[in-house]
């Protein structure tokens, strides 16, 4: 019979082992019952939260992980101005333009952009600097934007991207190459001429030599923010 204690113990190991995790600094709640473990708690950047959850389900015998980890911001904001800057983000993008918008205001949803396209739509709540989205959207690329645009706005600790694709898409590296490239022409922080992409098994690498440690630091946070990537192998290069 496999013990409680025994796989927490083991999940706390490799959390430990995994120096951006930052344990110590960042503690993380870890429940186990019925093959499922639960993970919360405040981590210190988006790669320390999907790296802890992959470690966490790489545990036998676990099942299933359940996700309730947050990312610390920069500074914490309300969220109203996170749901307003979400908003003012998809609204101003070019690839949305033909989108409505929605969004949860004091329990009630409010129409901020009504058009007459069927199907074509944002939904946004925002809970404790949680993002949900919800809607439907044209491609998988359409969907990682939103996603990505929404983590961009400060004070986000997470996004949950449940828009819809319509019709369904089979995901792959290479949808997952097209997005991120579209990422990075996108950051202002970013130069994307100077950056190479792979993506195997949804582990994105980049390549490639950039002039600063922050351009260095954004591309992989991209990177890690994009829906459906697992790791990201950050090999740029600082020559400035």
């Amino acid at each position: 019979m496999i013990r409680t204690d025994e796989v927490v113990g083991s999940i706390m190991a490799g959390l430990e082992r995994e120096a951006r995790v930052s344990i110590h600094d960042h503690p993380i709640e870890i429940e186990f019952a019925d093959g499922a473990v639960t993970l919360a708690g405040e981590v210190p950047s988006i790669a320390a939260k999907k790296l802890a959850l992959e470690i966490a389900a790489a545990v036998p015998p676990v099942t299933g992980v359940v996700d309730r980890l947050r990312v610390e911001p920069s500074g914490r904001r309300e969220d109203g101005a996170i749901r307003d800057q979400v908003i003012s983000a998809l609204a101003g993008e070019p690839a949305f333009d033909a989108y409505s918008l929605r969004a949860l205001v004091k329990q009630g949803m409010e129409n901020v952009r009504q058009l007459e396209l069927p199907g074509r739509i944002f939904e946004v709540e925002v809970a404790d600097g949680v993002v949900t989205l919800n809607g439907s959207v044209e491609s998988l690329s359409h969907k990682r934007l939103a996603g990505e645009l929404a983590w961009w706005v400060p004070g986000t600790r997470d996004v949950v991207n449940g828009l819809d694709v319509e019709p369904a898409m089979e995901d792959n590296d290479d949808e997952v190459v097209d997005a991120l490239r579209l990422v990075l022409e996108k950051d202002p922080l970013v130069n994307a001429s100077q950056i190479r992409l792979r993506c195997q098994n949804f582990v994105v690498t980049l390549e490639g030599a950039v002039m600063a440690e922050s351009s260095r630091g954004a591309a992989e946070a991209d990177a890690w923010y994009l829906f459906g990537v697992n790791r990201v192998v950050n090999k740029l290069v600082v020559t400035g």
